[in-house]
């Protein structure tokens, strides 16, 4: 089962500890920061499955934090204010935000919004597989077909390689492949999810000494790429 990251963006130390603790209690993994350019890089890190972004912080403020953010983010985001007018609600959907809740703001309406835009922007539920010219993949009748030749996958190996999937021509960090499939409290044995992308890559690729489809992304994770994509010039074929 997916856990679900929530990025919580916050001048306010407070703030912060409240929702992290709110947010884990009720099943989500959080990350934090401080600063809209910190949360500029965690999404890049980090990649979450949703943003709780602050309108009000010094310097650089939640609606140009998330006009940033959406460059490399399309995730939703929810912008969180004391204001709760027409205008700034335009203009937080203005910036790129799905959604606005205005505190002081009730955790159950909370909880319920962030449940809410998770379910809108979940591919997983709709991902029923891809059609290549060497390799096909169903999800739902779990087979795997490598040029025409039937090929059995460990059940590992195929939720990672699902997950790679989903998010093609993105990369997947360690962190969330490590907790998404072995558990919430798994992270940092590199070396297992390691052996499961040589695995994948042994039965999928032509040459596994240099991959066509799971590409590592250095010091980051890893990333599934269609012949047919662009290839990105920092990703290495091999780990």
């Amino acid at each position: 089962m997916h856990v679900a990251t929530v990025l919580v963006v916050d001048d306010e130390p407070q703030i912060r500890r409240v929702l992290r603790a709110t947010l884990s209690s009720n099943g989500y993994e959080v990350i934090e920061a401080k600063s809209g350019p910190e949360a500029i890089e965690m999404v890049v890190a980090e990649r979450p499955d949703l943003i709780l972004l602050d309108v009000n912080m010094p310097g650089m403020n939640g609606l140009e934090a998330c006009n940033k953010i959406r460059m490399s983010f399309d995730g939703p985001i929810i912008m969180v204010t004391v204001h709760n007018t027409e205008r700034d609600k335009i203009a937080a959907l203005d910036a790129g935000a799905d959604d606005y809740v205005v505190k002081p703001f009730a955790i159950g309406e909370l909880l319920a919004r962030i449940r809410a835009a998770l379910r809108r922007s979940n591919p997983e539920e709709s991902f029923a597989g891809i059609e290549l010219p060497e390799l096909s993949i169903n999800f739902e009748k779990r087979t795997v077909n490598v040029r025409d030749v039937r090929v059995h996958l460990a059940p590992k190996e195929f939720e990672v390689l699902r997950l790679l999937l989903i998010h093609q021509g993105k990369p997947v960090t360690h962190k969330r492949l490590l907790q998404t499939v072995w558990g919430p409290d798994h992270g940092g044995e590199t070396e297992s999810l390691r052996v499961v992308i040589s695995q994948l890559r042994k039965k999928l690729e032509k040459d596994p000494t240099h991959p066509v489809y799971i590409l590592t992304e250095p010091w980051m994770g890893y990333r599934f790429q269609s012949p047919d994509m662009p290839s990105h010039k920092n990703s290495r074929r091999k780990s």
